[in-house]
């Protein structure tokens, strides 16, 4: 049952992060429009930078995505469960830094305010899903150690 879910867990962080390479990288201009709703913010260069900066964050989820899917193979041979623990405390960190670096924008939302809208569409999504894979890939590392 534990390879199982090991398996299932490994899946949805590569697909996971692979969509975020398609979003970040493929698709920046799309998410620059999702971070600055207001056409009348996006005409300068700062701007044109958050667009452009997508290809770093898209080229860590592509990083991220691979190991994950070399994992799901065992491609480095790992058979003792702290070495799976720790490279799902490493998913779980990278899962829960989106996840924690979008609460202070929730936090201005909901007093009205925030540069964009974290509990509307595809940010919402992104809240919700890095959330539950930080907590999916914490609880199966712990139930690994213990």
């Amino acid at each position: 049952m534990l390879e199982i879910t090991l398996k299932a867990v490994l899946l949805m962080n590569a697909v996971w992060f692979a969509l975020g390479f398609d979003a970040f990288y493929r698709r920046r201009e799309i998410f620059g429009k999702v971070l600055v709703p207001d056409k009348q913010h996006r005409n300068n260069t700062a701007y044109e930078a958050l667009v452009e900066s997508g290809r770093f964050m898209g080229g860590f989820n592509l990083a991220l995505s691979v190991l994950n899917i070399m994992l799901l193979f065992n491609i480095g041979g790992f058979d003792k469960n702290s070495q799976w623990a720790t490279l799902l405390i490493f998913n779980a960190l990278a899962h829960g830094s989106q996840f924690f670096g979008n609460i202070p924008m929730a936090m201005q939302n909901r007093r009205g305010g925030g540069l964009w809208n974290v509990f509307k569409g595809v940010m919402l999504r992104i809240f919700v899903i890095d959330c539950a894979l930080m907590i999916f890939n914490a609880l199966l590392a712990i139930a690994l150690l213990v």
